[in-house]
């Protein structure tokens, strides 16, 4: 309305008149005030240069700078104004102070490449074809800063860490040349500066860009950092005492658990003091009150439970927006948010609709108060990670295919590679991992830690309920309790799955043991057969542990049908038949093989 009004003074006010020496002239394009956009010229007096700036002003106000900083390999709570003393982050807790932080903001892939790939394009991993961690990012997958600039004349970059989204030929020139002559590397032509470095050096970039930038457009530059990323090589300055630090519940307490907890924290501390730098530069040139702030991690901690792995810590990351006079100042939110949804949010910031494939959800009205949840469910997948090939005995650290559905309560997961054991990416040869082998192997492990690391082969679904267990340690699936519960997520990552056109097998969709409430003849049937069957599970259940040993199933049985049955049920293969394998009436497992 502002913008309207000034613009109606300039039509009356501003007239073309010839030049005149000796007086000072300003040539300006005022979009809609001359026919066809010709330039008007105007007599620059001191109140009409003040008036265009007010104008330039307002228009500007609509378009804000776009700064967005990612760490790496950062979990949630690992910054102190979360509450997590384990850590000391002044600077992000200044920011989070001016801003809004989200605590449960989860980026839609445990690693790195994925992850980063729906950042920028606002759509799943599976639906950017770029779960294959060596994977370039399509061309036709249209990223955020692109929309920008083609659509509102921002001017772009990326510096810092290597940003992942160009492929990777690790191991073979071969394979290099043929990303580079096929036109897969496409970020140069996507952004107007793309550089790359290590974290001082990201700080030297930053400052270039910001200082080099043509001042009139906005800008939006991605700025990346490797802390806090393994190797952990913070110096002991930023180290805290391991002594002194709160372990999570997902890992037992153990002297090289604890030794590794502290090198992590170390690099947290390091980051929050590189961000500084950057911070401080928006200040120095006065671009802070003008600029969109985002700071998030790119995946969780490369420790146990955490990258690699769809539990909490492995996408649950630090995710913090200050925008002055547009996000209130100390805002504090537990509303889902995907990595998806920061692309076609920052493009309904600068007052653009989202681009061409992007499924996120816009959480502005969040940030602008007018809302407290954008969303209901938050997804994640996990794929093959870093360059390794496929190898026999390999473990998931390097290879696993599974896909998670998160509510505000509750998570399913479902492994599609249930047969290969569990290894913590990036940190299986460091002494918090190797001092769990060793209380596993002394049989001195609680529980709820053994099942979860060392299950071999893994379940194929599990189901959490997170306000009883946020560790994450006791899998409820196909327990009764939890069944209505369970069906609702299976649903939900069914259809996420059929969107995204994903590759993988639809998991299964339990349920067939609702007793129908109309009708007749064979669906009735079927419903009070399952009723029948579910009584029958219970009573076999004789441990209460929610599955069926051999001897439990065996029960009333001669040898060799209860041996064909059980391998029938058996879907999964780890030995025992869950209620979800129990339940249906026609077993989902194989017959064994003919002998």
């Amino acid at each position: 309305m502002g913008v309207g009004i000034w613009l109606a003074h300039f039509r009356l006010l501003a007239k073309p008149i010839p030049k005149a020496r000796g007086t000072g002239w300003l040539l300006r394009k005022i979009e809609g005030v001359a026919p066809m956009g010709m330039p008007i010229l105007m007599q620059a007096h001191p109140w009409l240069s003040l008036l265009l700036t007010s104008v330039v002003s307002l228009v500007a106000a609509d378009k804000p700078n776009v700064l967005f900083i990612l760490s790496d390999d950062h979990s949630y709570p690992y910054l102190s104004c979360y509450g997590d003393g384990n850590v000391r982050t002044p600077v992000l807790d200044k920011l989070a102070s001016e801003g809004i932080k989200f605590r449960k903001f989860f980026t839609s892939a445990p690693q790195c490449v994925p992850s980063r790939a729906a950042y920028l394009s606002g759509r799943s991993p599976v639906a950017a074809r770029i779960t294959r961690f060596s994977s370039p990012l399509p061309r036709d997958v249209i990223t955020f800063p692109e929309v920008l600039k083609k659509e509102a004349g921002y001017y772009v970059g990326v510096v810092g860490r290597v940003y992942h989204l160009d492929g990777s030929a690790k191991g073979d020139d071969e394979l290099g040349k043929f990303l580079e002559a096929g036109g897969y590397k496409t970020f140069k032509n996507r952004f107007d500066v793309v550089q790359t470095g290590s974290d001082p050096i990201a700080v030297e970039q930053a400052t270039a860009f910001l200082e080099g930038r043509p001042k009139d457009k906005p800008f939006c530059l991605w700025v990346n950092f490797s802390d806090p990323h393994h190797p952990w090589t913070a110096p002991a300055s930023y180290r805290p005492d391991p002594a002194s630090l709160k372990l999570p519940a997902h890992v037992p307490d153990l002297p090289g658990v604890r030794e590794q907890y502290a090198d992590y924290c170390a690099e947290v501390n390091r980051v929050d003091e590189t961000t500084g730098k950057v911070l401080a530069l928006l200040d120095r040139l006065g671009l802070a009150k003008d600029t969109l702030v985002i700071f998030a991690g790119d995946n969780g901690q490369a420790l146990p439970h955490g990258k690699g792995s769809l539990y909490d810590p492995g996408c649950n990351v630090p995710f913090v927006v200050r925008w002055p006079g547009v996000v209130a100042a100390g805002g504090d939110s537990s509303a889902l948010l995907s990595g998806e949804d920061v692309g076609p949010t920052v493009l309904d910031a600068a007052g653009l609709k989202s681009g061409q494939g992007m499924t996120g959800v816009s959480f502005l009205p969040i940030l602008k108060g007018a809302a407290t949840k954008t969303r209901d469910y938050v997804f994640t997948e996990r794929g093959p990670h870093g360059s390794a090939p496929v190898q026999v005995g390999m473990a998931s650290s390097g290879y696993d295919l599974s896909r998670a559905v998160r509510s505000s309560r509750y998570k399913a997961i479902y492994n599609c590679t249930p047969w290969l054991p569990y290894q913590p990416v990036d940190s299986a040869g460091g002494s918090a991992w190797k001092a769990m082998q060793n209380l596993h192997a002394e049989g001195a492990m609680a529980k709820g830690l053994s099942a979860t690391y060392f299950s071999t082969p893994r379940p194929v679904y599990e189901f959490y309920d997170l306000e009883k267990d946020p560790a994450e340690l006791n899998n409820l699936s196909g327990q009764p309790e939890v069944a209505e519960a369970e069906r609702a997520l299976r649903l939900e990552m069914a259809k996420k799955m059929i969107a995204d056109f994903d590759y993988l097998p639809l998991p299964a969709i339990p349920g067939d043991d609702k007793p129908a409430t109309k009708g007749k003849g064979k669906g009735k049937a079927k419903a009070e057969a399952s009723v029948d069957r579910a009584e029958l599970f219970k009573k076999l259940d004789k441990d209460g542990d929610g599955k069926l040993s051999r001897a439990e199933f065996s029960v009333s049985r001669a040898p060799a049908d209860a041996a064909e049955w059980f391998a029938r049920r058996d879907a999964d293969g780890d030995g025992f038949i869950s209620r979800a394998e129990f339940l249906p009436g026609n077993p989902q497992g194989k017959a064994p093989a003919a002998k």
